[in-house]
């Protein structure tokens, strides 16, 4: 890890998925040191543009933001190997509509290190024109990585799709958050993508997929990652 790198983990949360040690960022990044891995989820590229074309007009800058928040991440962290893992583009012909001057930024990103596409279900085949190679689900030194997370308790297992978020109450204040959602055993990834929205970790959609009584959301801020226990997380 480079010295900028050591910088940011100050900012960041330290993890333990299944044994594996990683860090949080808290541009929404996971990070192994030992394996050189960087996982990303849901980066949701084009879904502005995706939007138009079925008349929903939204400013046409996700793409631009996204792709700016993981040349920064990768910048920090160096990694040898990424993982983006499901949904990294907004529909099956996203890659296809990517302007020229965003593939070769992308490109340029992906240039040097290894880089695995995971299908997820807005995005199931591969990426139209672009390096790296495509899967639906992967095994690395132990850990299960796949778009959807199972129903069955699989130890090590890292997922997206549900673009997780936490809320608490301090003081009379709400505080809602992007979260990275785990209980030590498996872990569900916050959405990467500047347009994506988010679902709280309480709603029905998560049940049984956690021990609560060991359960933590990783709580994105600004420059930091805050640990949050089950017995303050709120509805809504």
């Amino acid at each position: 890890m480079n010295e900028h790198a050591a910088h940011r983990r100050s900012f960041s949360g330290d993890i333990v998925v299944a044994d594996n040690a990683a860090v949080c960022d808290p541009s929404g990044a996971l990070y192994f040191p030992e394996l050189g891995l960087l996982v990303v989820s849901d980066l949701h590229l084009e879904k502005g543009s995706s939007l138009a074309r079925r008349g929903r007009l939204m400013p046409p800058y996700d793409t631009a933001a996204t792709l700016l928040r993981l040349q920064s991440v990768l910048a920090t962290y160096a990694p040898r190997i990424v993982l983006s893992l499901g949904d990294s583009f907004h529909d099956g012909e996203g890659a296809a509509r990517l302007p020229a001057a965003f593939r070769v930024q992308l490109e340029a990103l992906m240039l040097g290190r290894e880089w695995i596409w995971v299908a997820g279900n807005h995005d199931p085949d591969v990426p139209a024109d672009l390096p790296g190679s495509c899967v639906q689900e992967i095994a690395i030194a132990g850990l299960a990585f796949r778009h959807e997370p199972s129903r069955n308790a699989v130890p090590g297992e890292i997922a997206g799709h549900l673009h997780p978020c936490a809320r608490i109450v301090q003081r009379g204040r709400s505080v809602r958050r992007r979260c990275f959602a785990s209980d030590g055993a498996r872990l569900i990834m916050p959405a990467f993508g500047a347009f994506t929205g988010s679902l709280n970790v309480m709603d029905h959609a998560y049940r049984g997929l956690f021990a609560w009584e060991r359960f933590m959301a990783y709580m994105l801020g600004d420059r930091q990652v805050y640990p949050i226990a089950s017995s303050l997380l709120r509805p809504g």
